[in-house]
């Protein structure tokens, strides 16, 4: 295959700006990636008390132990970057190119506040 024919995904041609992105994308990886993970892990590890709620993550917990858990945050995470870029840049969508860190964005300052707020 030669280099003419890879078509490889660029901000070029998009009408949308690399800036907002990677913003959105480090949004998403503060409040879920980091917030949830950390929060998360000091109320299961930590609080005997507690245990998982969501059965998906507390199976992957239970089976694989914490890499189960950072894998399966990884997955959804990489799963809605791959939304994001096809979407986004493949049909122009605004909604598709922004949405999935954004809902990532809101859900992990929720869970996070949540998981706060039974930490203390």
């Amino acid at each position: 295959m030669s280099t003419a024919e890879i078509n490889w995904f660029t901000f070029e041609n998009a009408p949308f700006a690399e800036r907002s992105f990677s913003n959105a994308w480090l949004l998403a990886l503060a409040t879920y990636g980091v917030g949830d993970v950390v929060t998360t892990i000091a109320l299961l590890y930590f609080v005997p008390e507690f245990t998982e709620a969501n059965p998906v993550v507390r199976f992957a917990i239970e089976s694989f132990g914490g890499g189960g858990f950072l894998a399966l945050k990884l997955l959804v995470f990489y799963a809605c970057l791959g939304i994001a870029i096809w979407a986004g840049l493949m049909a122009k969508d605004k909604l598709m190119f922004y949405g999935p860190p954004m809902v990532l964005a809101a859900f992990g300052a929720l869970v996070t506040i949540f998981n706060l707020t039974l930490l203390f």
